[in-house]
């Protein structure tokens, strides 16, 4: 179970079936997150679009869309998963807003070529992904051209992880899960030299 924390639908507790293995982002954390996207980065939810990788059950997606986001894409393997976040935005007249793709992450990356950007984008790998993978995920979207040019990406991870790449601009730490934000590394360097 997750909440909605802001937005259309504040307070609005999601249940997903008692068999689904998954691991929403605590409330706590999730607060903190889009705290920092909206103070830090300044963004507007009503205007960009998002990429929610690794979706789960919808937790970040439903999120973005309460507060207001039109475009949200979120990829999730698994295929019950996927089906719940379609029919939870469509019990929440989201369905306009969320376009859920079922498909391996990985997989679907290195099939964007060229493909369509977004504004931001999130990714809540499985807590037991391996340091390189968390490299290889950062360099496909940096390569892949999937991300707009200023946009930001951000790496849900457990905290004793450290993931690293040229384009990182700061890791928040929440007890047992961090949050990594990243830029393209050119864009990261001029920031760092404007500071």
């Amino acid at each position: 179970m997750y909440r909605i924390i802001s937005g259309q639908w504040k307070a609005k507790r999601i249940s997903a079936p008692k068999n689904f293995d998954v691991r929403p982002t605590t409330d706590f954390a999730k607060e903190a997150l889009f705290s920092i996207l909206e103070n830090r980065f300044r963004y507007d939810f009503q205007s960009i679009s998002v990429l929610d990788l690794f979706a789960g059950i919808g937790s970040l997606t439903l999120e973005f869309a309460s507060r207001g986001c039109k475009d949200i894409t979120a990829v999730e393997m698994n295929a019950k998963h996927a089906s719940f976040i379609s029919t939870t935005a469509a019990e929440l007249d989201m369905a306009l807003q969320v376009n859920v793709q079922r498909a391996n992450v990985f997989e679907y990356l290195k099939k964007n070529r060229a493909g369509k950007a977004y504004d931001l984008i999130v990714a809540d790998p499985p807590f037991n992904t391996e340091a390189d993978r968390y490299e290889e995920l950062t360099s496909l979207i940096f390569g892949s051209g999937i991300l707009k040019e200023n946009g930001i990406f951000v790496l849900e991870h457990q905290s004793r992880a450290k993931p690293q790449h040229r384009g990182l601009l700061d890791t928040r730490k929440y007890g047992n899960v961090s949050f990594s934000f990243f830029q393209k590394p050119e864009t990261a360097e001029d920031i760092a030299e404007e500071v």
